[in-house]
């Protein structure tokens, strides 16, 4: 699996390449799809002359590698669709022109996805049903399936790795969404400040901080959302923290402490009070 993993590597690379706060993010979009869709086509023409050893494998590609992958394909070219169809004008005509985008997807999301039995598997890291979902030539018509799953090249697609990719691409495009709308709180003729802030601590780390603070309603009282929270901290940092939703239920899994980041501050804070005293 090393091509796989260096595919991966590549991809990560190109990325820290793309600036979504500058002036140039259509045309580094548009590239960066290109980029990715070039490479989900080396991955296929690997998956069909090599296969897969064992069905674990086959389950890992499908269920997270390829849907990161194809994740970020469709955020990225929501991202070229709507920044290229922008209406000219002031600042307030922005902020409706992306408000009016996060609605639609907000709407969505209440009407469709959360009431989706397979968002919900998903959601909550199970893995009972993941040889059915994840594995090759498993598609159930009498399940009530897309249409688009009969165009789909069932030699590279399970069905249920692409649902796994718009949750990942929808995600991240409403994280955008919310970032274009409050950009106005930031000088973007100064992004290079922001960049200069660099989260060096772990993912995992930033993550706990960022649900410690809307579990504890630490800002506006609680009145607002994990994924603004999410969205702001990605553009201080100028970091990806990808699904955050998964990497926290992940931590509950955890042996010994679930909050180690936080359980290291508090030492170091108390460390720190008792050199003070001394």
């Amino acid at each position: 699996m090393r091509y796989i993993k260096n595919i991966l590597l590549s991809i990560r690379e190109e990325e820290k390449k793309l600036d979504l706060n500058s002036q140039n993010v259509i045309e580094s979009t548009r590239k960066v799809v290109s980029f990715l869709l070039s490479k989900l086509e080396r991955l296929r023409d690997y998956i069909m002359e090599n296969g897969f050893e064992q069905p674990n494998q086959e389950i890992e590609f499908f269920k997270k590698i390829k849907p990161e992958i194809q994740g970020k394909l469709i955020f990225y070219n929501k991202v070229f669709k709507i920044e290229s169809s922008c209406p000219s004008g002031m600042w307030d005509v922005h902020k409706k022109y992306f408000s009016d985008e996060l609605q639609k997807i907000e709407n969505i999301y209440r009407e469709n996805t959360c009431n989706c039995p397979f968002y919900r598997y998903y959601r909550s890291g199970r893995i009972d049903r993941d040889e059915e979902l994840f594995i090759r030539g498993q598609i159930n018509i009498d399940n009530g399936l897309n249409s688009h799953i009969f165009e789909s090249d069932h030699r590279f697609s399970t069905y249920f790795d692409y649902k796994v990719a718009r949750i990942i691409g929808d995600e991240l495009f409403y994280d955008y969404l919310i970032f274009r709308i409050n950009s106005g709180l930031f000088d973007m003729t100064k992004a290079e400040n922001i960049q200069q802030l660099v989260w060096t601590e772990s993912k995992n780390a930033l993550i706990e901080l960022i649900y410690a603070i809307h579990t504890n309603g630490s800002i506006l009282n609680g009145n607002v959302s994990i994924r603004k929270i999410t969205a702001i901290m990605q553009s201080i940092f100028n970091i990806e923290l990808g699904d955050i939703h998964h990497a926290f239920h992940r931590m509950k899994m955890r042996a010994g402490s679930r909050t180690a980041y936080l359980d290291q501050l508090k030492k170091s804070l108390e460390e720190h009070m008792d050199r003070d005293f001394e």
